[in-house]
């Protein structure tokens, strides 16, 4: 049965779900106000991981403890301004109480590996399609440790990884300096994930997605949507701010701007902004030839064809708040520290710095599944800090609920009436 869906959302998420539904025989119309590929994205300014072993939840066992060090520690790699902390208090006792137990962390943990086992696979045949296999790369990812005492005090998580089929190789370091020459020689011990992968070009790629769709007969509006129109339980129209868009099917896929949708399409979800930062260098003198996650800074280190990439931190505040400049200038630190050769005068015309908001349910998982009103709405949305690697599969899923088909993994876990 053909279908006119109409994605409301042009990320990563949204591209690749038009591009499924293509695949399925639907018509497709997708609305997103700004440039898809662009800045205004969260899937623009993402680290480039296609980590198909992050696995586990944000917070884990004892965080709470932490959160005073976090209030008082404006810079750390996460902080929540105090004039946001009354409002986003329900979601932070949420978000803490994801990862309270062992037991509980165990659970979300399966349930993120069957929407991230093999990402890197599922990208690739994407940008096949798209014709932009440059920009996926499967060599696998390291974790760097200066220690190997300091890799055993996260034995929980790997052993979690394990469990969940995740396989990967130490390096001493010897081994971890013959990969990466240009590493400080403080990081002694190294962790290299061959399954996992990364994106080049993150901006580009989604861009170039949205592009293959609309080759395939995709419609773009650049618009806002802000409503539905449902009678007798069916949808009749997406409505945006230049008018009513007939269809019989939807998907949200709008980030952060998810939650009121959601809300008018029957559901209240408590969907927050994790915002993050990042730093580029263009032309670095020194830099990784993988994909790297520091551990004692909490940040990703990757190589990208627009430069050297550095992402990462957490900063709980309100969507439009100003953003603090001075922690991407901390992740450039972080870069210069990580890669000594790096000058330490890096001219400002060579230096990018960006902030955005992952859209991210406090219990770490996606909502994906049918709305409450009508299942001609598609929830797709939420993945936090996963939404790069986890949007492949989030988009067949997407396909297969609006073919009628079962889905390729179980959805209970992600669905959006949860919470309710």
């Amino acid at each position: 049965m053909s279908r006119h869906v109409v994605v409301i959302g042009a990320g990563v998420v949204g591209a690749a779900s038009a591009i499924e539904a293509l695949q399925d025989g639907h018509r497709v119309t997708l609305v997103d106000p700004a440039e898809p590929g662009g800045e205004a994205a969260a899937s623009y300014g993402n680290a480039g991981w296609l980590s198909s072993h992050s696995v586990l939840p944000p917070t884990e066992p004892g965080l709470w403890k932490k959160v005073p060090r976090f209030l008082l520690n404006p810079l750390g790699p996460l902080t929540i301004r105090w004039a946001y902390l009354p409002r986003a208090a329900p979601w932070l006792l949420r978000y803490l109480a994801a990862g309270w137990t062992t037991a509980r962390v165990e659970t979300t943990a399966r349930a993120l590996r069957a929407l991230l086992e093999d990402a890197p696979r599922l990208h690739q045949a994407l940008a096949e399609k798209a014709g932009v296999t440059q920009l996926i790369e499967r060599r696998g990812v390291l974790h760097i440790y200066p220690s190997r005492a300091n890799f055993e005090a996260e034995a929980n998580a790997w052993r979690i990884r394990r469990m969940m089929g995740v396989q990967w190789e130490e390096l001493n370091a010897d081994a971890l300096h013959q990969r990466e020459p240009d590493l400080h020689a403080r990081y002694q011990f190294g962790i290299a994930v061959d399954e996992a992968g990364s994106c080049r070009d993150p901006g580009a790629y989604v861009a170039a997605l949205v592009a293959h769709a609309q080759a395939r007969g995709a419609q773009l509006v650049r618009d806002q949507a802000n409503g539905f129109r449902i009678e007798g339980g069916r949808l009749k129209a997406v409505t945006t701010g230049g008018g009513d868009i007939p269809c019989d099917a939807a998907v949200i896929a709008a980030g952060v701007r998810s939650k009121l949708l959601a809300a008018r399409a029957g559901d209240r979800v408590p969907l927050g902004a994790e915002r993050g930062y990042h730093a580029v260098i263009d032309q670095p003198e020194a830099g990784p030839r993988t994909a790297m996650m520091a551990s004692d800074c909490k940040a990703v280190a990757t190589p990208t064809s627009t430069g050297l990439r550095i992402a990462g931190q957490v900063e709980i505040a309100a969507v439009d708040a100003a953003p603090n400049w001075r922690r991407a200038e901390i992740l450039r630190d972080h870069l210069l520290s990580l890669f000594p050769r790096l000058p330490r005068d890096i001219p400002a015309h060579r230096l990018r710095y960006w902030m955005g908001c992952r859209p991210s349910m406090p219990d770490g998982l996606p909502c994906i599944g049918y709305a409450n009103a009508s299942r001609d709405i598609i929830h797709a949305f939420g993945h936090g800090h996963i939404g790069l690697g986890g949007a492949a599969r989030t988009a067949r899923v997407v396909a297969q609920l609006l073919s009628d088909r079962a889905p390729e993994i179980p959805l209970g876990p992600y669905a959006p009436g949860r919470f309710a």
